[in-house]
């Protein structure tokens, strides 16, 4: 079981079983978002998360045409999750919200198109120029 929160703690997560991927993304959205040079989640099912807090949500289109819904802490600021996909059913968990860093290594990077010249992708397994296909 994992833990993952907000900088002032008024949003927790916790996590059972393992993450279905970890993703870093270049895209401007998610630059603008974390304000680092590329956002990086952990992906899991809506089962396998308890939310506790009452975290504020912003939603937006993407490019493929699907939906991305940011929720961030109304208190601190921090956006510690997001649900994705055309039914929001991908639940992603900011990398560096978890309590304990589990130390995996993104297996996907997208939106490398916007990526900043000096960051390093050439380990990752799968690469996009744009959202995986």
């Amino acid at each position: 079981m994992a833990k993952a929160r907000c900088a002032c703690g008024e949003i927790v997560l916790t996590i059972t079983g393992a993450p279905s991927a970890t993703v870093m993304c270049h895209c401007k959205d998610c630059q603008r978002r974390t304000g680092a040079p590329f956002g990086v989640g952990n992906y899991y099912t809506p089962d396998q998360v308890e939310i506790a807090g009452n975290p504020k949500a912003y939603e937006r289109g993407t490019d493929s045409g699907n939906r991305l819904r940011n929720f961030f802490c109304p208190s601190c600021g921090t956006t510690v999750y997001w649900l994705a996909g055309p039914d929001l059913d991908r639940l992603g968990i900011a990398t560096g919200c978890f309590d304990e860093p589990d130390g995996a290594l993104p297996n996907r990077s997208v939106y490398e198109e916007g990526r900043h010249a000096w960051v390093d992708t050439s380990v990752i397994t799968q690469r996009f120029p744009r959202a995986r296909q």
